[in-house]
């Protein structure tokens, strides 16, 4: 049986349980603060679980792409040197949403895995929650009772809380899980050890398969469980590894899913894969590793998620980079390759997941660029490396292998390798340590605690009007607040809200919230998603507002009030401040957001999909969006396009937009359409984006743009006014940035270039033709630069031949310590490397004053660096103290700058004693 006709099978088995079957999400997370990744396939349906979205049926199933690349048995350094383990894997789930509970969710695991798959009953086990006494949790005696009817109870065993006992995160729905494990060894293994001692014991060949979560409880932020008002079902099989059982495989990576991956590589790098358990080599992990890195990579540039230095972006950059040095150092691949895999992939998964297949090329060239760069680094850094291993005595420090890792991105595992091949070793616990404090580092920056939900109406979903609105009454729903070492802040949730949250790369609003009959105000700050929950950001401390609002009852004769604010250093609320107010809940509030700042932001995300459209028109049909920025200032849009593009197509893009503009096409806006009606009318949607069963469609005449957006939009295109391009840039490999601003912020634009423009004229005595006359100064500079270059080198040929004659032989060195007067570094620098060309063994240091500062220049020959183990980088800066600077360089040329000009007189002095 195929991979594909497993997945299939499991997917009509659960259609034919009542279950809807559903698409799988984007592999990257766009609304979840908690998340970078999707990392299990409840993921998508924590709205429901949470009780912020009602599910669109109670029963549904899916295949889930997902990433890890931390936590148990999911370090990123590990993935590769076992049969089981991955980055990117499928979860195939089933979920019930308050239906269906324990009873049908083992019976319907146990029917599928034996009599659809015809897995041996023999050979599998199941775990159940034995309770935890600390947190007052009984056997789940349910759960045991159902399995003993379908399983011999010595297969069926306890298990502790961290087993299975499944929890979402810190705080949220949890509950105890029942899990499925089978043992794939040969009968004779079995016969010495029975299969109920090697579960969860780290056996490659006793292995999970399917997990049961039954949740049941919502762990509080203080650590306290509740018992949720509807219980649900949360399960999770892994893909890869329920395929490798029923092909009857040893490894996961020998299944039909990873081999023809792998049989490019072994073509690709001339070297066979060992398939099975006995493949362990360096060339064979290195196999495992491109296969499956190629997966996670790909699928999380097709869902939009770019290589990086930064979050999500560095994580992808990270897992392709480790696949690059797999393939450098083990399979002798020093040009690009990995990319060449995309084809084969994309034909691979064209029926699950088509994203990838409708931007194969543009995947495969952003791998190529990756590639292209890393392999340019690996040579860098083996260069550094080298220079470094010449001034080692049998170890590399854990801090210059940190450095390597971190500044260089230079993988340890090389430079563990080229350092034995040198005959040294690397301080591995100094590179821990260096490593600890990093994490440390990151940690204490990010830290953060979120207290509990506190609800004072419940609700079952937060309405959103803010398309038709700037302002409502709306009651507060819930609060809590967010407290880092640095700051605190409450979110809020409202019942019904005209306040937009950050999402499709248009920026959250703020505005206001002012408590009704009372000048009470709390101001919003940011709006984001949570999921799908709309959360409003405030500084104020909503708690202390709503203490004080519940404390007062209804008062009457109101006269004045002065004025009434609260939070950090804002004052006291005392009744005798009020007079007498209309009764209210404290709880209803008047939501209004900042209108200007929204109608510039609207401006700029309408200008935005004109954008698009013009540069499909003018580059073509390839361009993609990947990216975008919308707010009151400005529109960012990246886009894919593999090349710069020139003067003439960016001034024929504004054309277009500003046509469009100028034509004033009415808004045509479409709420709750059906996305397959949607997709037939032509509207452009964004890979990697998860939209609904019902959409928001946008129009600028059908012909022209027709998009899928849930963003603020102008009723007309004559309200943008009109757009100007600031600039276009590369991003990253395969996709440009334009930069633009509309209407206000257009004019401004225009009004300082055209300033700038008129003083420029006047300093050409208001010349006609103000490029030639800058052209003509250009061409005067470059005269007059060229002379004063050649007088520059003339006057230093005099200046070495003058130093060559005061060298003094000293020790085996011939040295010079002097004092220079020359107006730049660049002459210093000069001079050292013409005293280096003329003068055998020696050893320079040259100071001068340059720009008003101290500048010091150490030069050594090549062979005083290797005889007597002189380091210039090392001198220099312990020179540079005595001008209170710093500096650094190479081992034979090494440069420092400082603020103490008097100390040049004493790194002279100092210099002559180190010789």
């Amino acid at each position: 049986m195929t991979a594909q006709e497993i997945r299939q099978q499991f997917l009509d088995f659960f259609q034919s349980k009542q279950h809807k079957i559903v698409p799988s999400a984007p592999m990257v997370l766009k609304n979840d603060p908690t998340l970078m990744f999707t990392n299990a396939g409840m993921n998508q349906f924590k709205d429901f679980f949470l009780g912020d979205k009602v599910p669109s049926a109670k029963r549904i199933a899916d295949t889930q792409k997902c990433l890890r690349v931390s936590g148990k048995h999911n370090d990123l350094e590990e993935v590769g040197h076992d049969t089981y383990h991955h980055t990117m894997f499928e979860m195939l789930g089933n979920w019930s949403f308050g239906d269906y509970f324990k009873k049908e969710a083992i019976e319907w695991a146990w029917e599928l895995l034996t009599e659809v798959y015809k897995l041996p009953k023999e050979r599998l086990y199941v775990t159940v929650f034995e309770g935890d006494a600390k947190e007052n949790l009984t056997f789940d005696q349910e759960a045991f009772d159902i399995w003993a009817k379908l399983i011999d109870k010595t297969h069926i065993l306890k298990g502790n809380k961290k087993d299975n006992f499944w929890e979402m995160g810190a705080t949220g729905p949890c509950g105890p899980c029942s899990e499925i494990h089978i043992d794939l060894r040969p009968q004779a293994e079995i016969d010495k050890i029975p299969g109920a001692e090697r579960v969860n014991n780290d056996d490659p060949q006793v292995i999970e398969i399917w997990n049961n979560v039954f949740m049941q409880f919502n762990r509080k932020a203080d650590g306290s469980l509740e018992q949720l008002p509807d219980k649900h079902v949360d399960t999770g099989m892994g893909f890869e590894r329920l395929v490798r059982v029923i092909q009857g495989k040893a490894s996961n990576y020998d299944t039909d899913i990873f081999m023809p991956l792998i049989a490019e590589i072994e073509k690709i790098s001339g070297i066979k894969y060992e398939q099975g358990i006995t493949g362990f080599s360096k060339k064979d992990i290195a196999q495992r590793v491109i296969a499956d890195h190629i997966r996670a990579v790909s699928f999380a540039i097709a869902d939009g998620q770019m290589p990086s230095n930064a979050k999500a972006g560095y994580v992808i950059r990270r897992i392709l980079r480790r696949a690059i040095r797999y393939g450098y150092t083990f399979l002798g691949q020093k040009e690009p390759f990995i990319y060449k895999l995309v084809a084969i992939l994309a034909e691979q998964m064209k029926g699950v997941f088509p994203e990838l297949k409708a931007q194969e090329s543009f995947v495969a060239n952003v791998i190529k660029e990756e590639e292209s760069s890393f392999l340019r680094t690996l040579e860098n850094g083996i260069r550094l490396l080298k220079d470094t291993i010449a001034l080692s005595d049998g170890i590399l420090s854990g801090a210059v292998v940190f450095e390597l890792y971190d500044t260089f991105g230079f993988p340890v595992d090389l430079t563990s390798l080229i350092a034995r091949e040198n005959n040294l070793s690397i301080d591995e616990d100094g590179f821990a340590k260096e490593m600890d404090i990093q994490k440390a580092r990151s940690r204490n920056a990010a830290a953060s605690e979120t207290g509990d939900w506190i609800t004072l109406n419940d609700i079952s979903k937060v309405e959103f009007v803010g398309y038709d609105t700037f302002s409502c009454e709306a009651k507060i729903t819930k609060y809590r607040k967010i407290t880092t070492k640095t700051s605190s802040q409450f979110q809020i949730v409202l019942d019904k809200t005209p306040f937009y949250a950050e999402s499709g790369g248009q920026i959250g609003d703020t505005g206001k919230l002012t408590f009704k009959n009372t000048p009470v105000e709390i101001e919003i700050t940011n709006t984001k998603k949570e999921n799908d929950l709309i959360i409003h950001f405030t500084n104020d401390d909503v708690a202390e507002i709503l203490a004080s609002l519940g404390n007062m009852e209804t008062l009457k004769n109101y006269n004045s009030v002065d004025s009434l604010s609260f939070g950090e250093g804002k004052g006291e609320v005392s009744n005798d401040k009020f007079g007498v107010f209309e009764s209210f809940h404290k709880s209803d509030v008047l939501a209004e957001i900042n209108q200007e700042n929204r109608a510039l932001t609207t401006n700029n995300h309408s200008a935005t999909h004109l954008l698009q459209s013009a540069l499909r028109q003018v580059l073509g049909s390839h361009i993609q969006q990947k990216g975008s920025l919308v707010n009151p200032e400005l529109l960012r849009f990246d886009f894919s396009h593999f090349s710069k593009m020139t003067d003439a197509e960016i001034a024929q893009v504004e054309r277009i937009v500003n046509q469009k503009i100028r034509e004033n096409i009415a808004l045509d806006e479409k709420r709750n359409v059906p996305i397959k009606q949607a997709l037939e009318l032509g509207a452009t949607a964004l890979f990697g984006e998860k939209y609904g069963e019902f959409v928001r469609v946008i129009t600028f005449d059908k012909t022209y743009s027709v998009e899928l957006c849930g963003g603020s939009h102008v009723p007309a295109t004559g309200n943008i006014g009109l757009l100007k391009i600031v600039s276009e840039s590369s991003v990253a490999a395969g996709v440009r940035r334009i930069e633009a601003v509309t209407a206000a912020g257009a004019e401004t634009l225009i009004a300082k270039d055209l300033q700038m423009y008129n003083q420029a004229k006047s300093v050409f005595n208001n010349t006609k033709d103000l490029l030639k006359s800058i052209e003509d100064l250009q061409a005067e500079k470059a005269l007059l630069q060229k002379k004063l270059e050649e007088f520059e080198n003339k006057q230093i040929a005099e200046i070495i031949t003058q130093l060559a004659t005061k060298v003094l032989f000293k020790n085996g060195i011939n040295f010079i310590a002097q004092k220079l007067d020359v107006s730049s570094a660049e002459a210093v620098k000069n001079i050292a490397f013409g005293l280096k060309n003329k003068v055998e063994y020696l050893f320079c240091v040259l100071v001068a004053i340059t720009d008003e500062k101290p500048h010091i220049a150490v030069m050594i020959s090549e062979n005083l660096v290797k005889e007597k183990a002189l380091n210039a980088s090392n001198i220099v800066r312990d020179l540079a103290k005595e001008i209170q600077g710093g500096g650094g360089g190479q081992p034979f040329f090494a440069t420092a700058g400082g603020k103490d000009v008097s100390g040049l007189e004493r790194v002279l002095e100092k210099a002559k004693e180190i010789v």
